[in-house]
């Protein structure tokens, strides 16, 4: 037996498995190249933007409309900008422990 209730926005975005049907989920055009160079980057963009919304006190109309600007917002982000600019992965934004600036190397004398 099937629950009768529909599935709200954000389950049923929970169960897809790619961008492309995010934003057919959403409705919502995109730039091809920008999910190709950026895919991982706009996804986890998203999520950052969906955490910061009360989408629990939301009713579905509402949560539909906030989850929609929020993906078109995240997809915008990488429209002009890389994703090292963007800054969207914790890989970019961790220091690097194995680096060493140039300045702080000194000649050894022979």
């Amino acid at each position: 037996m099937t629950d009768p209730t529909p599935a709200g926005v954000l389950d049923r975005m929970r169960a897809l498995s790619s961008a492309e049907d995010m934003f057919a989920l959403l409705d919502l055009a995109y730039d091809e190249a920008v999910l190709n160079r950026a895919r991982l980057h706009v996804m986890k963009r998203l999520g950052d933007y969906l955490d910061r919304l009360p989408l629990d006190q939301l009713d579905e109309d509402g949560a539909f409309r906030e989850a929609r600007a929020a993906l078109q917002r995240a997809h915008d982000d990488f429209v002009t900008a890389s994703p090292r600019q963007q800054k969207a992965l914790k890989v970019f934004t961790q220091a690097r422990g194995n680096m060493l600036p140039l300045e702080g190397l000194r000649p050894i004398a022979r």
